[in-house]
């Protein structure tokens, strides 16, 4: 009986160290698990982390990329309202513009008549006045009133241009020159030195100065000087051209006669 426990005793302690062993060995390989399963768990947490700071990167750029789109937007706000303060203004203008552009057809229209007769002033002023370089005058007239049936040029251009032969008849009454030519007088073509003194005086006199002449207005004729003002006029003519020093001049001034 003794023996038998005996026996039993060393089964039973050989089946409880045996399965000792397999618990042991069992328990091992679930830690062995654990480990690698641990191990897996961190190397994802790893991942995790790493696909966190990566999003949380791509959100602060959002963030900022949000802010330079609100601070463009503002931006461009700001700078639509500029623009339309801009066009209104303009809109105005042009509405102004267009107001004087049919201001200037109205204008225009009373322009051109306007202009007519101004040339046909000249035209009868230069026949009545001195005739000094009446050719030259002439022709400007001729041209003023060609230029007027122009179609390429401007009215701006012709009211221009007739404004300039005012001026230039005005320029010519306060001037003294000298010219020499041939004048038609008393019948017959003669080479003379002309003397204008402005609109006061124009006389002629002959290269050896012995014959002069004064353009009368009222007979719109010349008319003979007497001798007594070879002298005179020979100076006044070397006074304008410059070849003598400046000194007071008689000329005559033609009324009911020849006068000093």
């Amino acid at each position: 009986m003794s023996k038998l426990s005996k026996k039993n005793k060393i089964a039973i302690a050989m089946a409880g160290a045996f399965a000792l062993a397999t618990t042991f060995t069992a328990s091992a390989e679930k830690v062995a698990e654990l480990q690698k399963a641990d191990t897996v768990i961190q190397k994802t947490a790893a991942k995790s982390q790493v696909k966190v700071e990566k999003l949380f990167d791509q959100a602060q750029n959002l963030v900022i990329d949000y802010r330079q789109v609100v601070g463009d937007t503002d931006g461009l706000r700001a700078y639509n309202d500029y623009v339309a303060a801009l066009v209104a203004d303009q809109v105005a203008k042009i509405g102004l513009i267009q107001a004087d552009i049919d201001g200037i057809d109205k204008t225009r229209q009373g322009l051109v008549p306007l202009m007519f007769k101004m040339i046909d002033t000249i035209d009868e002023f230069v026949a009545i006045d001195l005739p000094y370089d009446k050719a030259e005058r002439l022709d400007r007239i001729a041209f003023l009133r060609d230029m007027m049936i122009d179609s390429n040029v401007s009215t701006a251009e012709k009211y221009r241009k007739v404004l300039e032969a005012y001026q230039i008849e005005l320029d010519s009454g306060r001037l003294s020159t000298v010219s020499q030519g041939k004048q038609s007088i008393e019948g017959s073509d003669v080479t003379v030195d002309l003397l204008q003194v402005g609109r006061i005086a124009l006389v002629a006199q002959t290269l050896d100065s012995q014959n002069t002449w004064v353009w009368n207005k009222a007979n719109t004729a010349w008319e003979r000087l007497d001798d007594s003002w070879r002298r005179p006029i020979r100076e006044a003519i070397g006074v304008v051209r410059k070849d003598k020093s400046p000194a007071l001049i008689l000329l005559p001034v033609p009324a009911v006669g020849s006068t000093k």
